[in-house]
């Protein structure tokens, strides 16, 4: 025992306190202490020597921890009666996540506000709002890996609940233990954690009203304290500003309570890029697949920018997303096609709405005919300015 250094020494303590009656433990018990008390891997790494192991998962320490009990006062154990029940056994997925960086990205906008933000190690929550595919879960990601921070990412539904963020009852190999969520795990290992489409939720995302306050959170179903640890940050994006959409564009979209939303620190409303930058964007795009062409990516992000601006004018009911344009340029890598990878790509559309942004796209591409096709292969035919 005199061989372990205090840190370790202080685990094995509490495990003597919290588990009066016992000298066999599973390491996801052992790692849940450790962690409750602040210690990492190296602190409770000496309590797991394969001489002492005598299953898979589980080790006997009562070589170590015999003589902690038997210095221990006479009522400390018995001080907690309900320790068992109060620190139920839980485990946590303890593999860390990280963002990798994406050659295509081009940072602008809030970008490099939002690295700020995730490199003060604050606790800052951020919201995040704008139309779909303009790239702000895409940018948060990118600013996680530029700063080399791990990232988790929860996709945030309708049926989304307590039990899928803070964690809940699992059955792993025969035994009952409460298994961490997403929330949890990022704020022990002071992590940002994306919650992605937050206004498709309910109020089932209550239980992080007090997360986003940074304080600890006490888990319900075990009892246990879990503490934010530094670094640890909560970003939300969303299509809307959580009141809803009146358009109908998003009717998944709810109404996200006051008290809820008054809980971000800052909001951020992310707009489309600038031509300059999308038209970098979709350059980019284009060396990614091997298909650089120049005048093509200008007269995509001309025709995006004329929809757009007609969109907001309430011209027309769709809008064409810089993410929307990507998905072109990887089309047109496959099919070589200008007009067929625009159709294909924006046939979700209604039948309306197709042809006149096909129309469009002819009128800023004068070497199109949206209605010439090839009788036997479908492909558009291209022809001079002079020939239309």
């Amino acid at each position: 025992m005199n061989d372990l250094k205090i840190s370790t020494k202080r685990i094995v303590e509490e495990l003597a306190t919290r588990y009066p009656d016992e000298t066999q433990f599973r390491k996801a018990t052992i790692v849940e202490t450790a962690k409750a008390l602040g210690f990492r891997g190296p602190d409770f790494y000496p309590l797991l020597d394969p001489d002492t192991r005598v299953k898979i998962g589980t080790y006997d320490l009562s070589g170590v921890i015999i003589p902690i009990r038997e210095n221990m006062p006479q009522n400390s154990a018995a001080a907690m009666p309900n320790a068992n029940v109060a620190q139920m056994q839980s485990i946590v997925n303890e593999e860390k996540t990280y963002a990798v960086k994406d050659e295509t990205f081009v940072p602008w906008g809030p970008f490099h506000d939002v690295v700020k933000m995730i490199k003060s190690e604050m606790f800052y929550p951020v919201y995040i709002s704008g139309l779909s595919g303009n790239g702000k879960t895409f940018m948060v990601e990118q600013a996680c890996a530029k700063l080399n921070r791990e990232f988790i990412r929860v996709q945030i539904n309708p049926e989304t609940d307590e039990d899928d963020l803070l964690g809940g009852f699992r059955l792993i190999n025969g035994e009952t233990v409460f298994a961490k969520g997403p929330v949890l795990k990022a704020m022990e290992n002071g992590a940002v954690l994306l919650l992605d489409e937050i206004d498709r939720a309910t109020n089932k995302i209550m239980c992080l009203q007090g997360i986003l306050e940074g304080k600890p959170v006490l888990v319900k179903k075990t009892g246990e304290i879990v503490k934010p640890a530094p670094g640890f940050n909560v970003i939300a994006t969303a299509n809307t500003k959580g009141k809803g959409s009146e358009d109908g564009r998003f009717t998944a979209a709810s109404i996200i309570d006051d008290a809820f939303l008054e809980r971000f620190t800052v909001a951020i409303d992310q707009q489309f890029p600038s031509r300059t930058i999308e038209t970098k964007i979709v350059v980019k795009h284009m060396e990614k697949f091997g298909e650089t062409d120049l005048g093509f990516a200008d007269k995509l992000v001309t025709w995006a920018d004329i929809i757009r601006k007609t969109f907001f004018d309430d011209g027309v009911d769709e809008v064409i997303s810089t993410r929307r344009l990507c998905h072109i340029v990887q089309t047109y890598s496959i099919f070589k096609d200008r007009m067929k990878s625009i159709e294909m790509c924006i046939a979700r559309f209604d039948d309306d709405t197709k042809v006149a942004f096909l129309d469009l796209y002819s009128k800023v591409d004068e070497g199109i005919d949206p209605l010439a096709t090839d009788e036997v292969t479908g492909e558009y035919q291209k022809f001079e300015p002079e020939e239309l």
